[in-house]
């Protein structure tokens, strides 16, 4: 359920050293997608040390486990969101549909108030 627009952007900051933001959860969904690290890194156009350090502090920052390794595939595992990862996923989600409607009247009045070229 992303977000009706991409005119709003948001970040939690859960801890102060666990920001969450449209790309953690991005990532997760193309994971979920794609059922691995590396193929979602490319989706996204993130190199996969990248995903992959992202992936391991979701992990590690959370009580459980968002990821999981998940067996099959070509070479045989990937990973999967966890039954956690998706009502994390799901959380954030619904936190950027919530902020949307609260903010929109605000954000359509700014934009009436642009330039226009």
């Amino acid at each position: 359920m992303p977000a009706p627009d991409n005119s709003l952007r948001i970040r939690v900051l859960l801890a102060k050293d666990m920001p969450f933001g449209p790309g953690k959860a991005d990532l997760l969904e193309a994971i979920r997608e794609t059922g691995s690290i590396a193929a979602a890194g490319r989706r996204l156009g993130m190199s996969y040390q990248r995903a992959w350090d992202l992936a391991s502090a979701m992990n590690s920052h959370f009580r459980e486990p968002v990821l999981a390794p998940a067996k099959g595939g070509a070479r045989g595992g990937g990973s999967a969101l966890t039954p956690f990862g998706e009502e994390v996923l799901a959380a954030y989600r619904e936190i950027e549909v919530l902020a949307a409607a609260a903010v929109a009247e605000k954000l359509d009045w700014l934009r009436q108030q642009m330039v226009r070229e």
